[in-house]
């Protein structure tokens, strides 16, 4: 069950020290998110730190606020912490035992269906992206939205709304688009940097890997997979391949489409996106992960070949 946004603001603007905490490999939304509430209460004159189990991939490097992005959390007396963008606590990485053990204030911020609502104070919401709750959240609490804050905003809100083309996004996205862009936020730059900018090791990891689509049950299902091998011998590292489970997608009758990605023997990283028939968060789900309908992810333990059935089976109950 939701709090407010009074509820949350109030325990916040109590605090002096806050740590933000989101998910393990960040993404734009995550670090958006986060960023933004981390940096919109320092300017209030609090002691905040944004935290992740990992540094900011770097094609996020073009916005210098990436440079706040702690992987440890200073060893502090914290009043209250807080969780964006993570469905599960268990995303948090190395600070969900942290997380976990607080006596204090934890709140959780979220707009994953699959969330439980974790935290001490929760606000879930479906949207396609936690900073679309993260900007209603500051203009409600009386937070000055900064460029800076706008940018990070806007970026989560491009990139985990797949630059406004999910079946999620609503009247009330584009709304929240036009605020921030009014605030500043460099929309050119964004889609620039996410979507066009690309290194020369992800290119050539990308037309490796698509070289290589795999398909099932009648080609509604296309699978890509990405091979530790493959990434090492492309001088590129797992970050890069944010955005490589889109292509598939794009193909005609494919209802759905898995990127398997190899983390090391027999672990793998499922990422799940669906056209609108599939709902992969119950694909996901069957396999301990989650997220949304039409995008969701989970982790499979076994050999390539017997993840590839598992997750054909499930998808195909779900056809």
């Amino acid at each position: 069950m939701n709090n407010t946004f009074e509820e949350i603001a109030e325990k916040l603007n109590a605090a002096k020290r806050v740590a933000v905490f989101c998910h393990t490999r960040p993404d734009g939304d995550a670090l958006g998110s986060g960023l933004a509430l981390c940096i919109a209460l320092e300017n209030l004159g609090k002691t905040a730190y944004m935290c992740c189990e990992e540094a900011p991939p770097e094609k996020f490097l073009y916005n210098p606020s990436m440079q706040k992005v702690l992987t440890e959390a200073p060893n502090l007396d914290y009043d209250v912490l807080v969780s964006v963008d993570c469905a599960d606590v268990t995303r948090m990485g190395v600070f969900s035992k942290r997380y976990k053990k607080f006596k204090k204030t934890t709140v959780n911020i979220d707009h994953h269906i699959s969330n439980d609502c974790y935290g001490k104070l929760n606000y879930v919401k479906e949207c396609p992206a936690s900073c679309e709750i993260v900007t209603e959240f500051l203009i409600a609490a009386g937070y000055e939205i900064t460029e800076e804050i706008a940018n990070l905003l806007m970026l989560g809100l491009i990139t985990d709304s797949g630059n406004f083309t999910h079946q999620d996004v609503t009247e009330n996205t584009f709304k929240t688009a036009a605020y921030l862009r009014a605030r500043g936020a460099d929309v050119n730059s964004i889609n620039y940097n996410m979507f066009t900018r690309q290194t020369k090791a992800r290119a050539l990891l990308y037309g490796r890997v698509m070289r290589n689509i795999r398909f099932a049950l009648d080609d509604r299902l296309a699978y890509i997979v990405i091979n530790e091998s493959d990434v090492v011998e492309c001088g590129a590292d797992k970050s890069l391949t944010e955005g490589f489970v889109d292509f598939p997608l794009t193909i005609d009758g494919v209802e759905v489409s898995i990127s398997i990605l190899e983390f090391k023997k027999n672990q793998y990283k499922a990422s799940l996106r669906s056209k609108g028939r599939v709902n992969v968060n119950a694909v996901a789900t069957a396999f301990g992960g989650g997220g949304h309908v039409l995008a969701s992810g989970c982790m499979l333990f076994a050999e390539l070949d017997e993840v590839i059935k598992a997750l054909t089976d499930e998808v195909a109950k779900n056809l």
